[in-house]
């Protein structure tokens, strides 16, 4: 397995990630992909926490080019939708601004993600199907060990089908464990939703 240590000051606060600079041999490959499968100029944080394996660093970005940030059976904003709760009951400040940024950019109101970072999920800000689709995600991430077939049925009466609550866990579950690796590195917040209001709604990434 490569060894691919950042030797420069890193952008985490805890623990080195691998920075773009110091990034050799199939890092360096991967992170130049990133680059250009997205169209952004430079790889962001997360990625860089994947980065201290590469075969991590490779699922990684096959999960986020195939499963996260593009319609699937859920759209994408509705991914957005789960990324954001989750992040803001996990206290992570890095994902939470991220994914709110992104629910933004597609389409979400500032009063959705207001009233998620509220944790106000009754709100009228969200169709009585967003609502049911996010009081189970609540629960996915709170308790998911208390989930029985009656709130599956619940979410299919909502108008969900079982291929969307499917993938609604894994997305759930998949950034409950983001977050934390985000933490326990210790990348900061981009800030994000601030250049969202001060670009009028597009961010310098």
């Amino acid at each position: 397995m490569e060894d691919c240590r950042a030797v420069r000051p890193s952008s985490a606060t805890n623990l080195p990630v691998v920075e773009e600079a110091d990034a050799t041999g199939e890092i360096a490959k991967l992170y130049d992909r990133y680059r250009s499968h997205f169209g952004r100029p430079t790889v962001p944080g997360i990625l860089k926490c994947f980065a201290t394996h590469s075969v991590l660093l490779k699922n990684m970005m096959d999960l986020a080019e195939n499963l996260l940030f593009i319609d699937g059976f859920l759209m994408r904003r509705h991914k957005e939708l789960i990324a954001t709760l989750v992040s803001t009951e996990n206290s992570c400040p890095y994902c939470a601004d991220s994914h709110g940024y992104f629910l933004r950019t597609l389409g979400g109101s500032a009063e959705q993600l207001a009233t998620i970072m509220a944790r106000d999920l009754n709100s009228a800000a969200f169709s009585r199907q967003e609502q049911a689709l996010l009081a189970f995600v609540d629960k996915v991430t709170h308790a998911s060990h208390s989930i029985e077939r009656c709130d599956v049925e619940c979410l299919t009466k909502a108008g969900w089908s079982e291929p969307q609550i499917a993938e609604a866990i894994h997305v759930a579950a998949l950034f409950a464990a983001f977050n934390r690796i985000v933490n326990a590195f210790g990348l900061p917040s981009q800030h994000l939703l601030d250049l969202y209001s001060a670009k009028d709604g597009v961010a310098q990434l």
